[in-house]
């Protein structure tokens, strides 16, 4: 029985093999949001599998965004070469190449601008044959329904030269690329299609307006609901993509709850996102780097807080949270309570231990605050004199030492600074030195008085006083190189802190605390993020792993700040040997989501394809 099993399975998966697998999704060569990460970290583990001629990737051609992700192909002889060009003959503008990542799959990219003059048409046939009426004037709605009519033509031209007499499996991502799929059942082609929502955007608006969202999500009437929230089109693409699909699947299990009620469809299998953990790997330098790291960040903090006070740094942890700017959803505002909470514990406690807080998030903003490039800049001018005296009271010590003729005597050390640079030290220190407090904010934000971080913080006092053990550094931009007061990319950043806070009220899966774990970084989730119920059902001793978890299905929004609030003193009265601990178990941990073990999930719904 057993024997018979194993052999049907490797049957099965035999069959996939040698099967055509497409990607179809809006972020390939294209950085827009997290499918983009699931997308790419996943390519090198799919080749791996399917081999990179059975492997295709298809998204849409935008000339800027190619230009940094797409290498034009140079050889047309393979059939999907050919049908590029005949459909290029046909007037589409369709580009055949390599995507510029690791594994360098093939990508087949349409740009939706160029049948822009079709588009009456495509919507006219969408509102007939599927009921979806795409209204003018929607510049993403156009763009993505040209892509789709390109997409679906593409997939016709396939079949029509008998390329689908091969088992050809389609997989489509999202919305904004799943408007193919109806038309590809209604055609009758030769392909099995599933689809994957990684979120529903109704979902999304829902969660941001109710705080008892999923309580009630059994109760929503989803038309209502899309016409309340102006997103009725969107709606109806994602129910047409889920009903059409063969295999729907979705990324977690309260994303699952939320397709049964919101799309009408539960979905067949989950697939949860993981990352090519050797891309982050650091192996016996996992500290080192944290070090090295750790020290461009002290730069910040020393030219930020230091000239209006300092702390020992020694004794400072560095917390983050990242991601969209959805005070609710991402839970900005039970972090912020949290850490509030914190800064009143540690007070109470007596604790010499320092936590600075950082918000990693996009909102629009005029300019960097003028206060704190000049601190930063004044620092630096700090640091140079300080460096110019360090190389010449090493000249001059060592002179004086080889050049003594008497018993040895340490030199007077003062006496070898010339007083030009004694009086220009002194003069940029004072110069740089305040009474003001420490500017909670980096930038100057637009319309600022109605910024929810911002608000919270005010009307808390939380806005960095002396005594406060909680310190708080709003960055309302991403990390980048680029970036004047960090000169780091955001994955290096990430290594350089001690703890990720991301307590997420509504979070379909959620990278953050992934990225944390193959990083080496403990962190904090809800278990109404699907990472954390992830983690919840399937990592035993996961807090053990570094990986906290809070309960929020009840929605008691004091009760989980309290438990948020512990988790976080408790980490804060942790050793630096039970940190430096952590760590190592940290990135052992994050090996069970690498490709290689998540990647199944991804077979079992291309097997349940072929089959169906």
């Amino acid at each position: 029985m057993t024997t018979a099993k194993s052999s049907k399975e490797k049957e099965g998966i035999a069959e996939v093999r040698n099967t055509k697998l497409f990607e179809v999704a809006w972020e390939v060569c294209n950085q827009v949001g997290g499918i983009y990460t699931v997308i790419r970290s996943k390519v090198p583990s799919v080749i791996k599998k399917w081999g990179v001629d059975n492997y295709f990737l298809i998204g849409p051609y935008f000339e800027d965004q190619a230009a940094a992700h797409f290498d034009p192909a140079t050889d047309y002889s393979t059939p999907i070469g050919k049908a590029v060009l005949e459909m290029q003959s046909r007037g589409f503008d369709v580009h055949f190449g390599k995507w510029i990542v690791s594994g360098r799959p093939n990508v087949v990219l349409f740009n939706p601008y160029s049948v822009y003059d079709k588009l009456g048409e495509i919507k006219y046939y969408m509102y007939k044959d599927y009921n979806i009426s795409l209204p003018e004037g929607d510049g993403l709605l156009d763009k993505v329904a040209a892509f789709g009519f390109q997409v679906r033509e593409f997939f016709h031209f396939l079949c029509e030269n008998k390329y689908c007499e091969n088992n050809i499996i389609a997989h489509f991502h999202e919305w904004m690329a799943g408007i193919p799929i109806p038309g590809i059942r209604k055609s009758n082609l030769n392909i099995k299609t599933v689809f994957t929502t990684h979120a529903t955007l109704l979902g999304r608006y829902l969660a941001m307006n109710d705080q008892d969202f999923y309580k009630h999500l059994p109760f929503y009437d989803w038309e209502k609901e899309a016409n309340n929230f102006n997103v009725r089109p969107i709606a109806e693409i994602e129910r047409a993509s889920a009903h059409g699909a063969h295999v729907f699947t979705t990324v977690s299990e309260v994303t699952g709850q939320e397709c049964t009620y919101l799309l009408g469809r539960t979905p067949d299998l989950l697939l949860p996102n993981g990352l090519n953990i050797q891309r982050f790997e650091a192996l016996h330098e996992i500290q080192n780097r944290h070090m090295k790291v750790k020290e461009q960040i002290n730069e910040f903090v020393r030219g930020h807080f230091f000239q209006s006070y300092n702390f020992d740094l020694d004794k400072t942890l560095y917390f983050f949270t990242s991601g969209r700017y959805e005070y609710h959803n991402k839970g900005y505002d039970l972090t912020l309570e949290a850490l509030a909470r914190l800064n009143w514990k540690l007070q109470q406690a007596g604790s010499d231990m320092t936590v600075v807080m950082f918000f990693i998030t996009k909102r629009p903003f005029y300019s960097f605050n003028p206060d704190v490039l000049q601190s930063k800049a004044q620092i630096e001018d700090i640091h140079r004199v300080v460096e110019e005296i360090k190389e010449q009271v090493g000249e001059r010590l060592y002179s004086a030492i080889t050049s003594s003729s008497g018993p040895y005597e340490f030199p007077d050390l003062t006496a070898m600074v010339e007083d030009y640079l004694r009086l220009k030290l002194r003069r940029n220190v004072q110069t740089w030195k305040t009474l003001n407090l420490p500017k909670i904010i980096t930038h100057t934000l637009v319309d600022d008085h109605k910024d929810e971080i911002l608000n919270f913080m005010r009307t808390s006092n939380l806005i960095n006083n002396r005594h406060d053990k909680v310190k708080v550094v709003y960055h309302p931009d991403f990390i980048a190189t680029t970036n004047p007061l960090f000169r780091m990319d955001y994955t290096q950043f990430v290594r350089g802190c001690h703890l990720g806070i991301f307590p997420s009220m509504y979070e379909p899966w959620g990278y953050t605390p992934l990225e944390c774990l193959a990083s080496g970084l403990p962190s904090i989730t809800s278990n109404l993020a699907g990472f954390g119920d992830y983690v919840v059902n399937n990592i035993p001793d996961h807090e053990e792993k570094g990986m906290y978890i809070i309960d929020r299905t009840e929605g008691n929004f004091h009760r989980s700040a309290e438990e948020l609030s512990n988790i976080l003193f408790d980490f804060v009265q942790k050793s630096r040997r039970d940190r430096i601990s952590l760590r190592y178990r940290c990135e052992e941990a994050s090996m069970h989501f690498d490709w290689s073990n998540l990647g199944q999930y991804y077979d079992k719904a291309y097997e349940l394809a072929v089959q169906r």
